[in-house]
């Protein structure tokens, strides 16, 4: 057997696409422009260029995009600052802050000033318990894209064994609270896991969110089952030239493909997926703070 490959660069395409329309018929029939706040703090490269891709991308949907950047020696107190007055601007809809922030300052006291409302990027606590508990909520932008990834790939949901490798707050735990509404049996392994393997062979639906190259491999996986990579590890490449690296995921592709019905490649599987769930997630707290319908298609 030999994997579908699953497209997620194409995928976040559409996702786009149908953020685009939404915004363009919240300005014709109501007036309203969403907008997203995001705040860095500090001069952290690969943030800036993520940065950058988000405040390009939320212009290119027809959204407002309003940068904040503060110097590395700002005060926890000059952000949070910030934080309160974003949640109280009518025109922002959403609000993040790019982390890693520099090391005086709490990621998690941070997240905890922002309007649960306009946490766009799902992390604030009453979200959590909120989507934990089968509620309406703001749910983390890189497990909606998992989700989506799997409903267009196999419909409904509901009776899959789900296995996911992963217990972080930002993946591993809100992925399993969305599978389970789906009405998956749904099963977390992680670094203490007796016998992982056998786990992971039991299941339909196998997402990797572990942090560990490669780790999964084809050994592992039920013949035909769906394979969604959320991880990104840089490993040598020494065939590219001294000193290069290369991006896989947790999942031994090479070999998990020859077993998987369907898998994400690493990069192009999850990877675009955030930046668009992110977008769709503005859309949805604009749409909320407004009492208008939510976009079909973009929530959980």
């Amino acid at each position: 057997m030999t994997a579908d490959i699953i497209d997620g660069k194409a995928f976040a395409a559409t996702v786009r696409e149908k953020v685009a329309a939404h915004v363009a018929a919240l300005k014709a029939d109501h007036g309203i422009t969403p907008g997203l706040a995001v705040i860095l703090v500090g001069e952290d490269p690969a943030s800036e260029v993520y940065v950058r891709n988000k405040n390009r991308q939320t212009v290119e949907v027809g959204m407002n995009s309003y940068e904040h950047k503060l110097p590395a020696d700002s005060s926890q107190a000059e952000v949070i600052a910030l934080v309160e007055k974003l949640n109280n601007d009518p025109a922002v809809h959403g609000i993040l802050c790019q982390f890693p922030v520099p090391d005086h300052m709490s990621e998690r006291e941070i997240v905890a000033a922002i309007s649960p409302a306009k946490d766009v990027d799902g992390l604030h606590i009453l979200n959590a318990g909120l989507l934990t508990t089968g509620q309406k909520a703001m749910v983390s932008c890189t497990p909606l894209g998992c989700l989506m990834l799997l409903r267009d790939r196999l419909g409904s949901l509901s009776g899959f064994n789900a296995v996911v490798v992963g217990r972080s707050n930002l993946v591993g735990k809100p992925l399993a609270a969305l599978l389970l509404r789906d009405s998956c049996t749904v099963t977390i392994a992680h670094s203490r896991t007796k016998d992982i393997e056998d786990v992971c062979r039991r299941a339909d639906i196998v997402v990797a969110a572990v942090g560990r190259a490669q780790m999964i491999k084809a050994d592992w996986i039920k013949p035909g089952a769906t394979v969604i990579d959320v991880g990104i590890n840089r490993i040598p490449a020494p065939e590219r030239g001294e000193g290069k690296v290369r991006l896989v995921g947790d999942v031994d592709f090479a070999g998990v493909s020859e077993v998987a019905g369907a898998i994400t490649p690493v990069p192009g599987g999850v990877g675009p997926m955030t930046i668009a769930c992110l977008l769709a997630n503005t859309v949805t707290a604009c749409c909320r703070a407004n009492d208008l319908p939510e976009p079909e298609g973009l929530t959980a």
